[in-house]
């Protein structure tokens, strides 16, 4: 089809395109190119017109259905947008959720601690108490122990107070 456009167009241009008698023929010179221009116009617009119209019509139509693709998109776009924001709102509040819970938590487990302390000290102390009361003790049985030694060393001798009171005297010292 193109090939025998091509050459009915060079056909036509070879025919009208002779410039023989251009003088004589100067006044109706413009009624053949017109006539020609008209009949090259109506064999482009014969062979081209529909062509051209399925080509803007295609054209028209992938334009408008990209054009649809992209608002769909936009659409999707947009609600996985909305989904993000309450994903982020829920997140915020479980957060929120999570720190009071922890918070909570905290305070429980430190006046759990507390009481623990407070009767671990009280404990200490009841140690500390009985501990000392017990060395007093081994002191005393010690320094009795010592005195009665010695008194019993000194058996042999006759005892006196006044002999008692020195010996207890140096143990007490």
């Amino acid at each position: 089809m193109d090939k025998i456009l091509i050459t009915l167009l060079m056909g036509t241009v070879a025919v009208f395109a002779s410039s023989n008698g251009a003088e004589a023929e100067a006044s109706t010179d413009i009624v053949a190119r017109t006539v020609n221009f008209l009949i090259f116009a109506g064999i482009i617009w014969y062979l081209l017109a529909e062509p051209v119209k399925n080509y803007f019509n295609g054209r028209s139509k992938g334009i408008a259905d990209e054009l649809d693709k992209v608002q769909v998109k936009l659409r999707e776009s947009t609600e996985a947008k909305e989904k993000a924001v309450l994903h982020v709102e829920e997140a915020k509040k479980t957060a929120l959720e999570i720190k009071e819970g922890a918070e909570k938590e905290k305070k429980v487990l430190h006046d759990r601690v507390m009481v623990q302390c407070d009767a671990d000290l009280v404990n200490i102390e009841k140690q500390n108490v009985d501990l000392m009361d017990m060395e007093q003790r081994k002191a005393i049985r010690g320094v009795v122990n010592e005195v009665m030694d010695d008194v019993l060393a000194q058996a042999g001798e006759t005892l006196d107070k006044e002999t008692m009171a020195q010996i207890i005297m140096k143990k007490v010292a």
